[in-house]
């Protein structure tokens, strides 16, 4: 997301290099590429010039302290202003309530409402230890019923039935008594979403929000809409007291803009982004780690709270102690490695939390192109013996074939995995005896090895 903004902002920096101070000059001349790249970005047009009047007024004969050069100065003052822009702190969900605590979903069809219900849910199970309850209000569209009761069952959380003959404030209210008979901490409301925003709609949706008395009411919109999901949000917090957003589709092709201008136009916090189509694809939103990623300098804290919450603790921890060892890593590991890449978003999620040039390398595995590939290397190691995969090194010519028909691929890709896995073996060598600087060279090695991934 907004890697163009990325891009010109280090291109800024560079320009900047050698200047004594930040002047007039120098910082008209870097504002008009920010505001270019916000523009582009899809930020919309009142939102870029406050934001740029901002930081000149900050900026303007700021003297370089100590150590710091003019272009970091800057980047220090747009840090601050974008990280103000899209509220400063993280807001979470505002549950010290007598339970069950209502949480109305809002926003048009299409924007990934019922799916977020589900993420939601998942996370306030999984994170909080919540017991949870959702329900459907979408009496126009039959599926949307039926998808929010696979989705709860896929989360682990109860959903209580609804019918299309039913009206939606009856269906909450039933919902509702539901959740305090059986002690349900949390219940989770789904309404209905049109193509575009109608009176019908908002006439419901007020009706519903009297009804069941909300703690939160969280406005979802999907950011590939750049310019039309700020108008909209406008729209829903005019007809609704609003107390938060939920950005949906932020590692798509979205340009991100609405990230930035939502909160501007609204006021109210970003509370969540959905970062893919899986349960676990939401995330809490932050809005310093935001401005860091936007800024190139990456988002550790986000990687490792990926980390920590996706990756087996058991298969890590037997992993540390080969890893430490230098000993006993085969293709069996290698493809347990790639599993836990894949539960942590693949490595273009993770590559484009580091700072700096290595994330924007993950630029470069956009297009479904690394799933792709990782699959293939996935099929090679299955499509070999358990003592193959224990012994990589009895795979010759006879059986290289065998191992490429039985996975669809060519003898030259088999070949490339082989490669790659003995890099990686020297590099758990490296690791093991201190070598971090060698280790780190093997590792920018290993990522053109990955056929596709070149």
């Amino acid at each position: 997301m907004l890697d163009n903004l990325t891009q010109r902002l280090s291109k800024v920096v560079k320009t900047l290099r050698g200047q004594a101070r930040l002047s007039e000059d120098n910082i008209q001349e870097s504002m008009r590429e920010v505001r270019m790249a916000l523009l582009e970005a899809d930020v919309a047009l009142p939102v870029v010039k406050d934001f740029i009047a901002r930081v000149r007024e900050k900026a303007l004969g700021q003297e370089v302290i100590g150590s710091l050069t003019p272009g970091q100065a800057l980047v220090g003052v747009v840090h601050d202003e974008l990280r103000a822009l899209m509220g400063g702190a993280h807001e979470g969900l505002n549950l010290a309530a007598q339970p069950p605590v209502v949480v109305l979903m809002a926003g048009l069809q299409g924007a990934g409402k019922t799916t977020t219900t589900g993420k939601l849910a998942r996370l306030l199970r999984e994170a909080q230890k919540k017991k949870v309850l959702v329900v459907s209000t979408d009496i126009y569209r039959p599926a949307a019923i039926e998808q929010l009761k696979t989705v709860a069952a896929q989360a682990g959380v109860d959903f209580f039935p609804s019918e299309t003959s039913s009206r939606p404030v009856d269906i909450a209210l039933a919902a509702l008594d539901f959740a305090r008979k059986h002690h349900h901490e949390v219940l989770i409301v789904d309404t209905a979403g049109r193509l575009a925003i109608d009176t019908v709609m908002m006439e419901e949706i007020r009706a519903l929000h009297a009804a069941v008395a909300p703690i939160e009411t969280l406005f979802v919109v999907d950011a590939m809409l750049g310019q039309d999901a700020v108008n909209t949000a406008r729209a829903f917090n005019e007809a609704l007291p609003l107390t938060g957003i939920v950005l949906t589709k932020l590692d798509g092709d979205a340009r991100g803009g609405a990230a930035l201008s939502v909160r501007h136009v609204t006021g109210k916090p970003l509370k969540f982004a959905g970062v893919g189509e899986k349960l676990d694809g939401l995330e809490p939103f932050h809005p310093d780690r935001m401005a860091s990623r936007i800024l190139g300098m990456g988002d550790i804290l986000g990687l490792v709270e990926d980390a920590r919450r996706r990756v087996d603790e058991e298969q890590a921890i037997e992993f540390a102690q080969k890893l430490k060892s230098g000993k006993g890593f085969d293709l069996n590991d290698f493809k347990a490695q790639i599993g836990q890449m894949r539960k942590m978003g693949g490595i273009a999620s993770m590559i484009e939390k580091l700072p700096g040039q290595i994330g924007q390398a993950a630029s470069k595995l956009q297009g479904g192109v690394e799933e792709k590939a990782i699959g293939r290397v996935v099929g090679i190691i299955d499509a070999m013996t358990p003592l193959e995969r224990a012994n990589p090194g009895i795979i010759k010519a006879s059986r290289k074939r065998r191992v490429a028909a039985g996975a669809g691929v060519t003898v030259q890709d088999v070949n490339r995995l082989l490669n790659q896995f003995e890099q990686t073996q020297k590099m758990m060598k490296q690791f093991a005896r201190g070598g971090m600087g060698k280790m780190m060279r093997a590792m920018k090695g290993m990522m053109g090895g990955i056929p596709g991934l070149r």
